[in-house]
């Protein structure tokens, strides 16, 4: 059975060249490849050349006109919108998501790529707004949960079904993240149904002053707290206080098992763009926690439909942000 249209690899280039070098027939051709015959008709009428069909000059002719087509796809207003949230660390997989939403056009998250590597290649740099700057991003193997005893720890086996299902506003999850050579500790504190992100330093990893940050951050939107849930590090040993204060429980995941805490994982990936793991965090001012925790909230998110955490935040909870 011949199959669907598709696009001609360059083995497929390789093997209509020698079975056109030896007299075969066009339909013979096809047969052999498995295409219909206007595929072969087509390929060997758009991509020969001055000498005839030549398989290297076919696959080329063919890849510059694809490349062609793509960047035709970004005019000069796709192409500034493009660059506008590349800066702000969009990622084309939301760019791609926003300009449908919004310009009512569809330009795919690999054509953005294309134009990001074509941007580099002419020496721009918006491939370095990336998360992982074009690299290959490795998932870890395991968390780093299991430090230390804590007293009275509530394993998540406990924590009601609901949380996991991720539809209502209030479950949230917490975790810190330490700076090179161990200077500097911040909180992070994210929502799981907004993805809404909180931020905050902290001088030393201590169960008081941790404790205490996660209080002054969610305090004024207690009302919007329902449960918490971090790993088993001992800087969460306070978590009574954190659930009397908060009005909220609070449960631990099991150790080894940082996929119990998966957002705030991720979250942690995301935020590690701004400061990332040579970087000390001792030194970092208000200002440029405030900065990267504006920028991650108002950011779209393809999990929410291409809205923003804030935007899903304030209008599940009347807006309280």
């Amino acid at each position: 059975m011949v199959k669907n249209y598709h696009h001609l690899t360059y083995d497929q280039r390789c093997q209509i060249y020698i079975l056109k070098a030896r007299g075969d027939s066009k339909s013979s051709i096809a047969r052999s490849l498995n295409v219909h015959p206007s595929t072969i008709g087509r390929e060997l009428k758009r991509n020969k050349g001055g000498k005839g069909y030549r398989y290297q000059q076919a696959h080329q002719s063919a890849l510059l006109r694809r490349s062609f087509k793509a960047r035709k796809k970004i005019d000069d207003k796709i192409r500034s919108i493009i660059e506008e949230k590349l800066l702000n660390q969009w990622s084309p997989v939301q760019i791609s998501g926003w300009i449908k939403e919004h310009c009512n056009q569809y330009v795919s998250h690999q054509t953005i790529y294309s134009f990001i590597w074509k941007n580099k290649e002419e020496g721009g740099l918006l491939y370095k707004e990336l998360r992982h700057q074009g690299k290959k991003y490795y998932k870890q193997g395991k968390g780093n949960s299991g430090r230390g005893c804590i007293p009275n720890r509530v394993d998540i086996d406990q924590r009601p079904a609901i949380v996991k299902e991720k539809i209502r506003l209030g479950d949230w999850e917490v975790d810190t993240i330490i700076g090179a050579e161990h200077k500097g500790v911040l909180v992070s504190i994210v929502e799981r149904r907004s993805k809404l992100t909180k931020l905050v330093k902290v001088s030393h990893k201590t169960a008081l002053e941790v404790g205490q940050a996660i209080i002054d951050q969610l305090t004024p939107i207690k009302a919007f707290v329902h449960t918490i849930t971090s790993d088993n590090g001992k800087e969460f040993a306070f978590h009574e206080k954190v659930s009397t204060e908060l009005s909220a429980d609070f449960y631990f995941a099991k150790p080894y098992r940082s996929w119990e805490r998966g957002l705030n994982e991720h979250t942690n990936g995301l935020i590690r763009q701004y400061f990332p793991k040579t970087k000390t965090l001792q030194n970092l001012s208000t200002e440029e926690i405030e900065r990267v925790e504006k920028l991650l909230n108002n950011r779209p998110r393809k999990v929410l439909g291409f809205k923003t955490p804030l935007e899903v935040f304030d209008s599940l909870s009347g807006g309280m942000i």
